[in-house]
């Protein structure tokens, strides 16, 4: 019942209607229940690799509200799984819209999150499909499923080559007076890639303290809204990575990534030329750290493959 405050002119008071006089449509109006599942993907371990929250809707949500439980969810992304076909179910369906949100906005592409996606329908929806597509804003997006491990089927994204001179004070802010041997840039992605001397130990990398208010307010002309720093791995130790690299994009809310599949469309087009190789063992070194299996392929795609871990599963109540 509604009715208007004695004491407030225009305020409107909601009483509940006595327990008997609750219908089961009242409530389903009332409140509404999404699932959700928390996976640390590109990792085989708990609290490693990069956490992404995973919603498997029956009905397309608002963006406003898309965008709002990524803000409650906190992570670099939260990502929401909505049926194509209503006749379909999550156990015998094969293809499936994706979309991903950061705490501050929708982006167009974010590997560890479909990766998620893929597992929580194969391990907790026991999809019946050996292929899932996601029709998402980056195209369809295939993952196969391997034994424990999950294949991405991605776009590449070469990055052409750049002055230095061009992005001098995004590089100051990244990795000051640290010598820098290459600057590409992936229009494409908006991803700028600055790859460490190879007189670099791996020490400095994983050492660098980034400043997300720093990196940010360096750069503001539109073009750069993630920067990946890499450099030359070690293949002749075990596990033998090709190249390591960390990632930053506090231009769409995340400071640090943990484990950036998207990174890895333009790192994996990069140090596939300058290595010579097609397939390729990446990590990236943030403080969680993840492991990404490479293979560029000769179609002008490549092959993202990686485990995951779920640590969570719970209900989000609205």
């Amino acid at each position: 019942m509604i009715s208007q405050s004695p004491l407030i002119p225009g305020l409107l008071l909601l009483s509940r209607a006595p327990e008997s006089q609750v219908t089961t449509a009242d409530r389903a109006l009332s409140t509404m229940e999404i699932p959700v599942f928390t996976l640390d993907a590109f990792t085989n371990l708990p609290f490693k690799g990069n956490p992404a929250a995973i919603c498997p809707l029956m009905h397309e949500l608002s963006d406003d509200l898309y965008q709002k439980i990524a803000v409650e969810m906190n992570l670099s992304e939260t990502a929401f799984i909505t049926r194509i076909n209503p006749s379909d179910d999550f156990t015998t369906g094969s293809r499936f819209r994706l979309r991903w949100f950061t705490p501050t906005t929708e982006v167009n592409l974010c590997g560890h999150a479909t990766l998620a996606s893929a597992a929580v329908l194969f391990q907790h929806k026991k999809n019946v499909n050996p292929v899932l597509v996601f029709e998402t804003k980056s195209g369809d997006l295939a993952v196969t499923k391997q034994g424990d491990r999950y294949v991405m089927d991605f776009p590449l994204n070469p990055p052409t080559q750049e002055d230095p001179n061009e992005f001098r004070d995004i590089i100051k802010a990244a990795v000051g007076n640290h010598p820098v041997q290459d600057v590409h840039l992936s229009s494409n992605t908006k991803k700028l890639m600055v790859r460490l001397a190879d007189s670099c130990d791996r020490s400095v990398l994983t050492s660098l303290k980034v400043d997300p208010v720093s990196l940010q307010s360096s750069e503001r002309s539109g073009r750069v809204k993630g920067l990946i720093l890499t450099m030359k791995g070690s293949p002749d130790c075990q596990p033998g990575y090709d190249f390591y690299s960390r990632y930053f994009a506090p231009w769409n809310g995340i400071p640090e990534d943990p484990v950036t599949g998207s990174a890895h469309t333009v790192l994996g087009s990069y140090w596939s030329k300058k290595l010579g190789k097609k397939k390729m063992l990446a990590y990236q070194c943030s403080s969680r750290g993840g492991e990404l299996e490479l293979e560029v392929r000769d179609d002008g795609r490549i092959n993202i493959t990686g485990q995951t871990v779920t640590v969570l599963q719970g209900t989000i109540t609205l």
